[in-house]
């Protein structure tokens, strides 16, 4: 496994704390990052899919960041996504975090126009990567079955050949394996770190040469992410590796935010928890139950 990489190991994609009117509760969310960075996790995907960062405006977004750091939340630890559909909210976002300490940023493609040429592509992150002016590293975020706009690896060649030592890694979710390979197998020799969105992924990813995981699950699965972390190689990150995937499958026997949501309520003993902006909605009290049910026959029992 790559050994090296800025934000190795093990990544949560941060749920966002809400209040009851839908703003954002950053004591909270404070509480939870520091439960993830004392549980496992390396560093924090801040403002990402899991994050409702797209539901969330971009002054939020940053006030979000400036939040965090005040309430003690390491700015070096965290990976903020600050891709949108536009350079301008782009570059913001992204100048914004490194300005607080952030050393890398998570880019989106620009996902409302769909099918877009890979010289448009090309063009959309080489105006982004100049404007920062190498203010932080740029990892891409692969998800296309929400985006709808790959990330390839020859459009990944292009720009780093185009911006030598800015476009530093991927977090690819498209859940394809082969996928996630091929940009080690392209790019890693040369310190490109690739991170899986799927934690039945990350074992084989690490014995692969990449660098670790960004995940959804990783918010209540975190202890069993680091065992494989830690354990890379050996018999007891295979065992690790076993009910990591379970976790997974659990989680995403529901719909993902609400039910990640609902365990994290669960956990903390704070319904507040189930708070989410729109369109989505908190579990039923039947399925959170059965929810409950599948994530506890996994055998993880989370610490308050």
């Amino acid at each position: 496994m790559m050994k090296t990489a800025i934000f190795g190991g093990v990544n949560a994609a941060v749920l966002t704390a809400m209040n009851a009117d839908l703003s954002v509760d950053l004591d909270r969310m404070a509480a939870h990052s520091r439960w993830l960075l004392a549980n496992g996790c390396n560093g924090l995907g801040v403002l990402g899919t899991t994050g409702e960062a797209n539901s969330i405006g971009i002054e939020e977004r940053m006030a979000i960041l400036d939040g965090l750091v005040a309430r003690g939340i390491p700015a070096r630890r965290m990976l903020p996504g600050t891709g949108t559909t536009n350079i301008t909210d782009t570059v913001k976002l992204t100048r914004h975090a490194a300005s607080l300490g952030a050393p890398g940023c998570l880019l989106l493609p620009p996902f409302f126009y769909k099918n877009p040429s890979e010289d448009g592509l090309f063009a959309y992150f080489s105006e982004v990567a100049k404007r920062i002016e190498d203010a932080a590293k740029i990892y891409f975020y692969h998800f296309p079955a929400q985006s709808a706009v790959p990330i390839t690896v020859p459009l990944i060649a292009r720009l780093r050949s185009a911006h030598p030592g800015v476009f530093q890694g991927i977090k690819d979710s498209s859940g394809d394996f082969a996928n996630t390979k091929s940009y080690v197998d392209a790019f890693a020799k040369d310190g490109f770190e690739v991170y899986c969105g799927d934690d039945a992924a990350l074992h084989d990813l690490l014995r692969a040469g990449g660098a670790g995981c960004i995940t959804a699950a990783a918010n209540v699965g975190c202890p069993v992410s680091a065992a494989v972390y830690a354990n890379a190689g050996t018999a007891t990150a295979d065992a690790a590796q076993v009910q990591l995937a379970a976790i997974r499958k659990a989680v995403t026997s529901a719909p993902l935010i609400p039910g990640l949501k609902a365990l994290v309520g669960r956990r903390t003993g704070d319904a507040s928890w189930n708070h989410l902006r729109p369109p989505h909605l908190p579990l039923p009290a039947d399925a959170a139950q059965r929810l409950f049910a599948t994530f506890d026959a996994t055998g993880l029992k989370l610490a308050a």
